[in-house]
């Protein structure tokens, strides 16, 4: 009986780095920290400001994040509170316009959850947070890559100086 629970335990560690790989979608989503060109997941004790970004669609129907642009500090550490108060499933991805434009592609090939340091989908209604670490300069991106969202007018522009 022994080996057998020793024989199960070890094989639970041992699968347990691949497991780990699989959540992170293992392709640069600034998953455990990683520094992506649009900055890096930043700790809570040093955001410097709070950023409310609501995701909602129009009456005529756009999709829209207001604010529909931003502009940060290179090295600041900002809280997005995220907040869907549209009728429709919506997602908060924060990269530069050509990886948000990689990830839009394999979205429409296979819808999937974002559980990622710089990504949040929400339902209608739900609240949702990153905290983002801008450590670099440069033009990038916030968008909702779900199919058709992109498309009505759901991206918007980040500048960091």
């Amino acid at each position: 009986m022994k080996k057998l629970f020793l024989c199960a335990a070890l094989a639970a560690l041992a699968g347990t780095p691949v497991l780990a790989g699989v959540s992170g979608h293992g392709d640069g989503h600034g998953a455990h920290g990683e520094q992506m060109a649009a900055g890096k997941p930043g700790n809570r004790s040093e955001v410097s400001r709070t950023v409310k970004v609501a995701m909602k669609e129009t009456d005529d129907g756009e999709m829209i994040f207001s604010p529909a642009a931003m502009e940060f500090k290179q090295g600041e550490t900002i809280r997005f509170m995220v907040v869907n108060k549209g009728e429709l499933d919506h997602e908060f991805v924060l990269d530069t316009q050509e990886r948000n434009a990689m990830h839009k592609q394999a979205m429409s090939e296979q819808m999937e959850m974002h559980n990622t340091p710089n990504a949040v989908t929400l339902a209608p209604g739900k609240r949702g947070e990153i905290i983002w670490t801008f450590s670099n300069g440069g033009t990038f991106e916030f968008a909702c890559l779900i199919p058709g969202h992109y498309e009505s007018g759901m991206y918007g522009q980040v500048a960091v100086q």
